[in-house]
């Protein structure tokens, strides 16, 4: 399912949603990839977007296209690896910076996040 806000270009949630499947294994690596028309029918976005936006991933080293064959998900288990420790890394200190400015310690923090997941795994 795809989801697009106002406040940012479409390409650039593309990318980062298409990063997120590929980081959370959704996409296998080695995996071919929908075609342009498919993916842009399916996510209700113009060809030319999709295509941005893979262009990107592609710079990333995420997505590599066969001439004749298509897209596929990179087989570099290392990039993908890194990529999704980084983008953990960007969401924890983001989390952790939000709460210090509700006025959480770090101590205070680690503890609520121990209670809640005690809580949902109950």
């Amino acid at each position: 399912m795809w989801h697009f806000a106002n406040d940012r270009p479409i390409y650039t949630q593309l990318v980062e949603q298409i990063q997120l499947k590929i980081l959370s294994g959704e996409y296998k690596p080695g995996e071919k990839l929908p075609s342009i028309r498919d993916l842009s029918a399916e996510a209700a976005v113009n060809p030319n977007t999709l295509q941005r936006a893979f262009g990107e991933l592609e710079q990333k080293g995420l997505v590599y296209t066969q001439r004749t064959a298509g897209r596929f998900i990179s087989e570099d288990q290392e990039k993908i690896t890194s990529l999704r420790r980084q983008y953990a890394k960007k969401s924890v200190l983001q989390f952790v910076s939000q709460m210090q400015s509700l006025g959480y310690s770090t101590n205070e923090i680690i503890a609520l996040v121990t209670e809640i997941m005690e809580e949902e795994n109950k």
